[in-house]
């Protein structure tokens, strides 16, 4: 089973990119424009910009493109959100709401690491690691 699984670990990796990517849009396409459910932030806000931030960012590391130092920068605003939001509420995520914050940052932090990977938009431009597998 572990042989089959390790062959199609770039696929996976790619998909985690993907759809991390997908949801961090969502949560900035919120606090931005309302959708889905979310309330529009005031302009030039602390939130409106956390919102810009995960919009701009959940797109780059969707398609891949630069998404290593998009992730970087969505792994520090989720970091931020826990430690200003959540952990004063209580001292673990489960606690103090702060689960989704922790998740997209380690999430992110290993996408910064890893570069984009298959199916993006630097490995057609020849910058996504290719020989990585």
């Amino acid at each position: 089973m572990s042989g089959l699984l390790s062959r199609l670990e770039s696929h996976a990796y790619a998909l985690l990119r993907i759809v991390g990517g997908l949801l961090f849009l969502f949560h900035g396409l919120q606090k931005v424009f309302g959708m889905y459910g979310g309330t529009p932030m005031p302009a030039m806000s602390m939130h409106w910009f956390a919102g810009v931030i995960e919009l701009v960012a959940g797109v780059l590391i969707m398609i891949g493109l630069f998404a290593s130092l998009a992730a970087f920068i969505a792994s520090g605003e989720m970091a931020y959100a826990y430690f200003t939001a959540h952990q004063p509420k209580g001292t673990w995520p489960v606690e103090n709401g702060g689960e989704l914050a922790a998740l997209y940052c380690f999430i992110f932090l290993y996408v910064a690491t890893r570069g984009s990977g298959i199916w993006s938009v630097d490995w057609l431009r020849g910058r996504g690691r290719r020989g990585r597998r």
